[in-house]
């Protein structure tokens, strides 16, 4: 992937201190990143906060999406369900890896409750890092889950 990324964030009530933490790692990098999540505490509703990153990164202009909430998986879930997206929820590096090279995964959750045995600020990089494969085996099964939208 390209040196300078534009990338989408949003994240509820339960992911703002992670959403704080890699907002600053990617743009410490030199990447731009378009936060249009809470940044407070107060409560919000994760699929209203996936919905609204989903709908902006499907507008173009994107290289990928971050989602945070409390656990990452009602925010994942909900992106999920957006026509185009593909949202992985890493438990590692090796799972963010292979959420991008097997899965060309566009969106990437995390939660901001969650103790990861690795940090997110490692699995985000390991997902930047990450080439889409090319093998016919891998696009064949994306374009398989892709068709399952319809």
């Amino acid at each position: 992937m390209s040196a300078n990324l534009r990338i989408v964030m949003a994240n509820d009530h339960g992911g703002v201190e992670i959403a704080r933490e890699l907002k600053a790692y990617l743009e410490g990098k030199g990447h731009e990143v378009v936060w249009l999540g809470t940044e407070t505490e107060d409560s919000c509703d994760y699929p209203d906060q996936a919905k609204l990153a989903c709908r902006e990164y499907l507008k173009g202009s994107y290289d990928f999406g971050i989602l945070c909430c409390g656990t990452g998986i009602g925010i994942s879930i909900s992106a999920n369900k957006i026509k185009g997206i593909r949202c992985a929820l890493p438990q590692n590096c090796y799972a963010a890896e292979k959420a991008k090279e097997h899965n060309n995964a566009n969106f990437i959750a995390f939660g901001g409750r969650i103790d990861y045995p690795e940090s997110p600020v490692s699995m985000i990089q390991r997902f930047i890092d990450t080439e889409v494969s090319k093998e016919s085996r891998h696009q064949n099964r994306v374009a398989k889950m892709m068709a399952l939208e319809k």
